[in-house]
């Protein structure tokens, strides 16, 4: 199933108000600004690096993380799609 950036949001956001605490969304948000921050910073990393020394499957993976990470950051802090694309 192919997701978009905006799909995968709604999706998150649904596992966030439904409160299933067996969700690992759910239990990342939860976990805070900080945390979710952290697992940015180290997706990020791994990004750069799939995509320096690895091919373009690796790179497209771990870019994927990254997005997902951006989103549980962005649900932990309150922030809408709208809130970020304003600044596009």
């Amino acid at each position: 199933m192919t997701k978009d950036f905006d799909g995968l949001y709604a999706e998150l956001a649904a596992k966030l108000a439904a409160e299933d605490p067996a969700s690992g969304t759910v239990r990342a948000v939860r976990e805070g600004v900080h945390a979710a921050g952290k697992k940015v910073v180290e997706e990020a990393a791994e990004s750069w690096m799939a995509a320096e020394h690895e091919g373009k499957e690796r790179a497209a993976e771990e870019i994927s993380q990254l997005l997902y990470r951006i989103q549980v950051l962005m649900l932990a802090r309150g922030l809408t799609l709208h809130d970020v694309y304003t600044h596009l």
